[in-house]
């Protein structure tokens, strides 16, 4: 499906700001579907002068009018001469009389959405039509008349260009309150003249045992919030409704998400509605989740040290030993180890699971030029491409089998003599292929080693990664190396 700014850039009749201002609307239009229970649909004018569906939003408590999505397509005739008149008049137009939809009589109000900047007059950039379903209309409650008083407000709001408001955060956290999980309306003086019961029961849970109805939502929040706990800077101005801005308060091991939208009458703040949500569950696994990740990543960093410690070890051990063969196998032992320390240290920075492997190999290459170089051999690596993000179960068996086949082609493909290391890597969504070339001696008789190394690389390569290694080459013509591991064993 088209995204809303593939929608609009496809037009081309609206400037980058108005994309900004249509996507800020899309962004509340559950909000608006929800306080009026109606079907809400942003048009925007198109270049033949006809309108298209950039966004649709079904209200969660009520019934919809439509089986799909409207986005795409264009105005529908009974709805046009409407749409069109409030574009161009710039007021709410609505339908003098019930409009059918597949045999349901629905009534439908276009609202025109007005951009301003600083103290112009703005101009219309798009219609937002509300599509209500009649034939799903009982006697409304005392919360259903509440919540369509504040969709009418948010209305007037959008028509004069003060909704939706640039300054208000976004990108809120994780459970952002909806209408649906509990409203306050407070007047122009902070005093509560609505409260859902779902916004009620949220506040008794944090200790307050009234009726929030005729009570200063500020004065409130100060009793039940202690006063040693620290609060956040912006909750007063979000329980007084002064501002368009998101917060927590928490209370009794209670933690309430609420989210402040002032009220306007043309530049005149007529009140607010603050929404509210019992967030407990969700903060509480967020801090263990945060929790977790410190604990991994000390994980990492304390395998980090051991093995850079075990890898010290080994290098004091071969460096007294006598013997050339247990030196070179010490030796070997502990470039192995080394090439396990760095992803874990790279682990240990960062919170995800995930390792940007050119790091790691970068590493493993300064690596293996410090340990794998005998004094008569002059290597130079150079690498192409791009490895990308891996998870750690694959880069920890990847950056060891790089570590062998790097370093043998160092150590035996450039034995004695200078010569380059060429290291090339491209990835598709379906594989990952890794090729290592040197202009070394080559195979000898074409034949691969059937040392512990080429052992270990196998078991990485094919056992561990499910993917497959390939030797190429001839004595006297350099060795290549291809490496191929499928990506659908990667998810990310």
């Amino acid at each position: 499906m088209s995204t809303l700014s593939d929608l609009v850039h496809a037009q081309g009749l609206l400037t980058d700001a108005d994309v900004e201002w249509l996507h800020r609307l899309a962004g509340d239009g559950q909000l608006l579907a929800d306080l009026a229970s109606a079907d809400m649909v942003i048009w925007i004018k198109t270049s033949d002068g006809s309108f298209v569906a950039v966004t649709h939003s079904r209200p969660s408590g009520a019934a919809t009018l439509f089986y799909r999505d409207l986005v795409g397509e264009k105005v529908r005739p009974q709805w046009r001469t409407q749409v069109q008149s409030a574009f161009e008049t710039g007021g709410i137009v609505d339908s003098s009389s019930p409009d059918w939809f597949e045999e349901t009589p629905t009534r439908v109000r276009a609202v025109p959405i007005l951009r301003r900047e600083g103290t112009d007059e703005g101009r219309v950039i798009g219609v937002l039509t509300r599509h209500t379903n009649l034939g799903e209309v009982r006697t409304p409650s005392r919360q259903q008349i509440s919540f369509d008083e504040c969709a009418n407000d948010l209305f007037e709001m959008i028509t004069s260009g003060e909704f939706p408001d640039l300054s208000a955060p976004t990108a809120p956290r994780r459970g952002a309150p909806r209408a649906s999980d509990g409203l306050i309306r407070l007047d122009v003086d902070g005093i509560t003249t609505f409260a859902s019961p779902n916004a009620l029961s949220a506040f008794n849970r944090m200790g307050f045992d009234d009726e929030l109805e005729g009570e200063s939502l500020a004065e409130v929040t100060t009793r039940l919030v202690p006063p040693s706990r620290q609060v956040d800077e912006s909750l007063p101005v979000v329980v007084t409704g002064r501002a368009p801005w998101r917060t927590d308060m928490e209370a009794r091991g209670v933690t309430v998400s609420l989210r402040a939208i002032p009220l306007k009458d043309h530049g005149t703040r007529i009140g607010a509605i603050v929404l509210c949500r019992d967030v407990s569950e969700l903060r509480h696994q967020e801090q263990e989740l945060i929790t977790k990740d410190a604990t991994i990543r000390e994980i990492h960093h304390r395998v980090k040290n051991n093995l850079q410690t075990v890898a010290s070890l080994l290098r004091i051990q071969a460096r007294r030993t006598h013997s050339d063969e247990a030196r070179d196998a010490l030796t070997q032992a502990m470039r192995r180890v080394e090439s396990i320390a760095v992803v874990h240290d790279t682990l240990a920075s960062g919170l995800a699971q995930t390792v940007d492997f050119d790091e790691v190999f970068d590493r493993v290459l300064k690596l293996v030029a410090e340990v794998a170089a005998a004094p008569n051999t002059r290597a130079r690596t150079q690498l192409e491409g791009r490895f990308g993000v891996l998870p750690s179960e694959y880069a920890t068996p990847l950056a060891l089998a790089l570590t062998e086949v790097v370093t043998n082609a160092v150590e035996h493909g450039l034995a004695g003599q200078e010569g380059i290391v060429r290291i090339e890597a491209s990835r598709t969504s379906e594989l990952l292929r890794v090729t290592v070339a040197d202009s070394g001696h080559g195979l000898p008789e074409g034949r691969v080693g059937q040392g512990l190394g080429t052992q270990i690389v196998r078991t990485l390569i094919q056992g561990e990664l499910s993917g497959s290694i390939e030797w190429r080459g001839a004595e006297g013509e350099g060795t290549e190396v291809v490496i191929e591991i499928p990506m659908r064993w990667i998810s990310v």
